[in-house]
């Protein structure tokens, strides 16, 4: 029975708060429509001319003689007139009436919102389905743009703390360049941690070169992949959800038809490949946030050993051409 009354005082509850909130909307209604009418700052007061103070008494007798000055008979060819008399006789009602004008006069001492609430907007202009459906695809997309942003920033910075690590391994501590290729093990894996069992085992490191400026991931057959800011996959409006998926349905329409989109099946120069697989997706190796390249080809043209994707794909990214370097 407790839960039943709980229900039922809930229901009630949210009946006076609805009809409160249909009371407000009519206010602000009016504010509006008296003060696009009557001039900027009008209120119901000052119309009917009398104080906010004013008695009931006096409110009836202020509109009896404001309704024949208003009266759409004594106002023939005014435009508007009917619409002028009827706003009258509505604020004369919900001055007259002690709890709307209470109401009222909480607006009149405080001023009108700003912001009258999403039920009072939606009430009046109620956006169709093409709208909403609009809106959110919209909201949608340009959060998975801003999530791509953030992927971005983070794989940049991560794509350069490992260069400042390598460059630090390859020319010590003071940052001194040198020159010709040196060979040093990154780690890309955090520092030592320790397994289930307790053993000390060592962060995942890879084997990488550097050169000049440039920093590269060696492979076991000798390829290197350049890791630089190209590696990370910036931002585009083209990979949100919607534009992907509108992009795809034309696309099999098209191939359906037996026609082609102008170089989408053109094949790279030289058997490179470029993809862009994702939205600037993260490492995959645990606490890393590299982005380095995918996969590259081997030095003599042939397929992909499982090792060297396994390298090149540790820290997520586009793929890379590999740079054969003697």
């Amino acid at each position: 029975m407790r839960i039943l009354h709980l229900i039922a005082f809930l229901a009630v509850l949210v009946t006076a708060v609805v009809e409160r909130t249909r009371e407000d909307h009519e206010i602000f209604d009016l504010v509006s429509a008296i003060e696009a009418a009557e001039g900027k700052g009008t209120t119901f007061y000052s119309w009917l001319e009398v104080p906010s103070t004013a008695s009931t008494s006096e409110i009836s007798k202020a509109y009896r003689k404001k309704s024949l000055q208003l009266h759409p008979d004594k106002n023939k060819g005014v435009k508007n007139a009917h619409e002028r008399f009827a706003r009258l006789g509505v604020v004369a009602s919900i001055l007259r009436n002690p709890e709307k004008r209470e109401r009222y006069d909480f607006f009149y001492k405080n001023g009108v919102p700003r912001w009258r609430g999403t039920g009072y907007y939606y009430s009046r202009f109620r956006p169709g389905l093409g709208a909403v459906l609009t809106f959110l695809v919209m909201l949608t997309s340009g959060l998975q743009y801003l999530v791509q942003k953030m992927n971005y920033n983070r794989d940049l910075k991560r794509v350069h703390e490992i260069r400042d690590q390598a460059r630090a391994a390859a020319w010590g501590q003071k940052m001194t360049p040198l020159e010709g290729q040196r060979k040093v093990k990154v780690n890309l894996g955090g520092g030592p941690r320790l397994d289930e069992d307790g053993n000390v085992i060592a962060g995942k490191t890879v084997d990488m070169v550097v050169e000049g400026d440039d920093v590269y991931i060696l492979e076991a057959d000798g390829s290197m992949f350049p890791v630089n800011s190209d590696t990370a996959v910036p931002p585009s409006i083209k990979r949100t959800w919607f534009l992907s998926l509108v992009t795809s349905l034309v696309g099999k329409v098209v191939r359906r038809d037996g026609t082609k989109i102008e170089g989408a099946s053109a094949e790279p120069e030289g058997g490179e490949e470029d993809s862009d697989g994702g939205s600037g997706t993260a490492s995959d190796v645990p606490s890393s946030g590299a982005v380095t390249p995918r996969e590259g080809s081997t030095s003599g043209g042939g397929s992909v050993k499982g090792g060297q994707r396994g390298a090149t794909t540790m820290a997520g990214g586009r793929r890379r051409k590999a740079v054969r370097r003697k």
